[in-house]
């Protein structure tokens, strides 16, 4: 059985300084840290807070990803794919069901069109130009109605590779907008060719 929250906070607490900080993570030392361990150091670890404050969209009614269901670079009608604007990497989309789903409650059909779905988006991100990988992450704690992060990981940037990539993504300069527009009208058309759907009308995408 998993330890109570209370209990978390206790074991993570005997290994704290005497300023409740944790030591530096061993992946801090790797070579795609964007971080130098010199003069780095852990935020102080805070009790738990329960009851947890609610995500954004848990009631469907305040949900902005289901008010803009029609709205993205591709849709059928259980999907769409929107561009997310002002990264730094060459380009990240988001995938979400168009009814208010998450994870865990997303019906067995769905959870099946989501897999193939996933699979084709990667390989038509990955066939783009000057791009080596496309990561895929679902997290979940910022808004309730499911989406899935790709993550277009530039091609020869070393530093880049793995769990770094969305911090790095964060402290690169934005990457040029006109160039991000064409590699995710690409994207769409061929996920067009190979999965079907159809493109909207508009494409305007939040960041969650």
């Amino acid at each position: 059985m998993a330890l109570r929250p209370d209990e978390f906070y206790e074991h993570a607490r005997a290994a704290t300084d005497g300023d409740q900080r944790l030591p530096l993570a061993r992946m801090t030392g790797w070579d795609i840290s964007p971080f130098e361990q010199d003069g780095l150091r852990v935020a102080p670890l805070r009790p738990p807070v329960l009851p947890e404050p609610p995500r954004h969209g848990e009631d469907p009614a305040d949900c902005d990803m289901c008010r803009d269901r029609n709205e993205g670079i591709w849709l059928d009608d259980h999907w769409r794919l929107a561009r997310i604007p002002g990264v730094g990497v060459p380009l990240v989309l988001m995938l979400y069901p168009r009814d208010h789903h998450d994870m865990a409650d997303l019906p067995d059909g769905l959870a099946a069109e989501l897999g193939v779905l996933t699979t084709h988006v990667v390989r038509h991100v990955q066939a783009l130009p000057h791009v080596s990988r496309a990561h895929v992450y679902r997290i979940g704690d910022g808004a309730a109605h499911l989406h899935i992060w790709f993550f277009a990981r530039p091609a020869g940037q070393a530093q880049l590779y793995g769990s770094w990539l969305p911090v790095w993504d964060d402290l690169l300069p934005e990457y040029p907008a006109e160039a991000a527009d064409a590699d995710a009208a690409a994207v769409a058309d061929a996920l067009l060719a190979s999965y079907g759907g159809r493109r909207p009308t508009v494409d305007r995408a939040t960041r969650d």
